[in-house]
């Protein structure tokens, strides 16, 4: 990784496995124009969706699940406002933030 601090805001030299899950989930939010959500489960899993959390008629679609483990990387390697990571030539520039939703908290990331 090129960046000293660990947050994605720049060029990495090898992609850490969680960041590429994080990745194929914006890849899937841009096709589909809505964010990424992330909300815990469980002790150990964490429930990925697609849509706008403060649309409450639109409700969130399903897109999987990811280990604690992944979900805290992916945090750790991120941070609240506006990321850049890129890898290879592809940049990504994405937004992440936090809300509640049905009384869980979330974190949303959203393609900027």
């Amino acid at each position: 990784m090129t960046t000293g601090s660990g947050l994605a805001d720049g060029p990495l030299e090898e992609t850490p496995g969680a960041l590429r899950t994080l990745i194929g989930y914006l890849e899937l939010s841009l096709d589909s124009g809505k964010g990424v959500v992330m909300m815990r489960r469980d002790p150990e899993v964490f429930a990925v969706c697609l849509g706008n959390p403060e649309n409450e008629e639109e409700g969130l679609k399903s897109q999987g699940t990811i280990t604690a483990a992944v979900a805290s990387e992916i945090l750790e390697l991120t941070h609240v406002g506006v990321n850049r990571l890129t890898v290879g030539d592809q940049t990504y520039r994405f937004f992440r933030s936090f809300t509640h939703i049905a009384d869980v908290g979330a974190v949303v990331f959203v393609p900027a």
